[in-house]
């Protein structure tokens, strides 16, 4: 039996994974959290065979989130369940430690097949993350590339990208606004870039938007 904790903000999502799962012999929701706080806690209060893990959820949450529960848990199994499609925040997760990287799109057809795979200490990754991670494994090149941000700088350009304000910005990722405009110095120094426009250009030429 796998014992599964389901980690999402969202009650009708919670709900509608649980739905999904009804009736699913070998896999059993024993509990549930709605942030990265409650997560840990549950996570170090008691035995699960399995996370599935939103990567945005409120306060600690996303990559920040997968190294804390790796360094504390290295041998619980985690399945990442985002609304994000873009294959560099699958990336950055499975470098973090998670172990599979589903869709929330996917998840009424792939998830038991995903679970199941993942909790038997295998990975669920698409072709194109396993491609991703196979190029980001080659020499880099000269080129600049949105790969050579940290996980954070690359959290805050998407949202910069999105045209939030860094105030904005920080409240999202629980931020100082000095810390937030460090990480936007960086990532404009980083990239070469001189302005918004150019930033938005490149989320927009990558498909971030």
């Amino acid at each position: 039996m796998i014992r599964l904790l389901i980690a999402d903000d969202h009650t009708i999502l919670r709900e509608g994974l649980k739905r999904i799962l009804d009736g699913v012999e070998d896999i059993q929701v024993v509990a549930e959290a709605v942030d990265g706080h409650d997560t840990l806690n549950k996570v170090r209060s008691e035995k699960f065979d399995l996370l599935l893990l939103d990567l945005s959820m409120p306060g600690r949450s996303g990559v920040d989130l997968i190294h804390q529960i790796r360094s504390e848990f290295p041998k619980l199994p985690i399945l990442i369940l985002t609304m994000h499609e873009e294959e560099q925040y699958a990336v950055r997760a499975i470098r973090a430690g998670a172990n599979g990287y589903l869709t929330k799109e996917s998840a009424g057809t792939q998830l038991v097949t995903a679970l199941r795979k993942v909790a038997s200490g295998r990975p669920y990754i698409s072709m194109e993350v396993a491609e991703q991670l196979a190029m980001s494994a080659m020499p880099s090149s000269t080129q600049v590339s949105h790969s050579h941000l940290s996980d954070r700088e690359f959290e805050v350009f998407c949202h910069l990208a999105k045209g939030k304000t860094i105030t904005e910005i920080g409240e999202l990722l629980h931020l100082s606004v000095k810390t937030v405009s460090t990480h936007k110095t960086r990532i404009m120094q980083k990239m070469d870039w001189h302005s918004i426009s150019d930033l938005v250009q490149y989320a927009m030429a990558h498909q971030f938007l």
